[in-house]
Formats: C-alpha cells, structure tokens, sequence
C-alpha cells in the first residue's frame, strides 16, 4: 500500500491540490456571497426567513442530482463543480451568520444605536466582533462538507480526491480505492480538527 503511494505520488498529489484548489475557490465566494446575502437578511426578517427556507431546500437535494441539473446549463468540469459546491454552502453559512449577528444581546445593541452608531457601524463594529466564533463555526462547516462534496464532483469529471477514489471503484484497484477514501477523509478530519482549535483560540480571545 505505502509502495502504491510512493510509485504513484505524482498522480495523488496532483488530485490533492486539484481538491484544495476547489476548496479554496468555493470558500472565498461562498462567503463573500453569504455575507452579502445576510446583509441583506439583517434587514428585513422576511427577507431573512426566504433565504434561509431556499437554501435549505437546496441543501436537502443529494449533490449527484444537483450536479446533474447543472451539467447542461454549465457543462461538465471544475466550474460546475465549485457552483454547486458554492450554492449548497450558503445554508450552512447564512443560518450561522444570521444567528450569530442576531443572538447579540439586544441591550447591547440599544447602548450602541444610543450614542450615535448608524446601523452599518452597529453591524461592523459591536455585531460583528461578538458573533466571530459562531461566523466562524459556519465556515468551518463549510469548509468540511466542502471537501466532501468536491469528492463526490470527481462523477463530473473535476477532478480532485474522488477521482482517485471512483477510477479505484471502476477498475476494481483496491489501493486507489484505500488512498482514495484514506485522503479525502484525512483531509476532511485535518480541516476540521485545525480549524476547531483556531475557532477554540478566538473563543478564548473573546474571554479575555
């Protein structure tokens, strides 16, 4: 297994960095997106309800089918791929957005409004820094299920992890099936764990 891995580094790494490349991609607009997005929910609760109900109906379709209706209005490849891997992480961001902006103790708020701030100051100055670690826990979300989705986008051919792990399943290659599986999950965990303790270090720095 470990002289599969050596003799055929190349081709591994190569996946590794088509996934990360993916990863990154989708989590810069999915978030430049989402924060646009619960601008826009902060200001009106209808507005906010719609978002979140559409996009949790999004996130309830299984990936394999939404890829399949992007794939005649976008095509096949890396480009439909990060779409879909962008629409379905706004429900997993905008719901922890919106409840992190809006479980900020209201007198809190009132105090602020109370010397002057506008509602963007509000937003930008005492919000925003007293929600970062449940921001922050929305992305890490993303950030998780991303890289396994991305996996699954190997079925469109994007390329990444899953493409080692699918070809392995269609040849019948138990080893690329185990470095397959063994990458896309260690990379999910070490995301997830490494993100976690950045998000454990800001909770401390909101304590102190």
């Amino acid at each position: 297994m470990i002289e599969y891995a050596i003799r055929h580094s190349e081709k591994w790494v190569k996946a590794l960095l088509e996934h990360l490349e993916m990863l990154v991609a989708t989590m810069i607009i999915s978030v430049i997106l989402a924060a646009i997005l619960t601008m826009a929910a902060m200001s009106s609760k209808i507005i906010s309800k719609m978002l979140v109900h559409v996009f949790s109906v999004i996130y309830s379709i299984p990936s394999l089918a939404l890829f399949a209706i992007m794939i005649p209005v976008t095509g096949l490849g890396k480009g439909t791929a990060i779409i879909v891997l962008i629409i379905y992480n706004q429900y997993l961001l905008l719901r922890n957005f919106i409840t992190g902006l809006n479980e900020i103790d209201p007198s809190i708020v009132e105090a602020a409004t109370g010397i002057g701030m506008s509602n963007i100051q509000v937003l930008f100055q005492v919000r925003l820094p007293l929600s970062i670690k449940t921001l922050f826990t929305g992305i890490r979300l993303a950030v998780v299920s991303t890289i396994g989705m991305a996996t699954i986008a190997a079925f469109i051919n994007a390329g990444g992890l899953g493409s080692i792990l699918f070809d392995g399943l269609r040849t019948m290659n138990v080893h690329k099936i185990l470095w397959g599986s063994l990458l896309s999950a260690g990379l999910a965990i070490g995301a997830n764990a490494l993100l976690l303790q950045i998000e454990k270090k800001i909770y401390k720095f909101k304590l102190d």
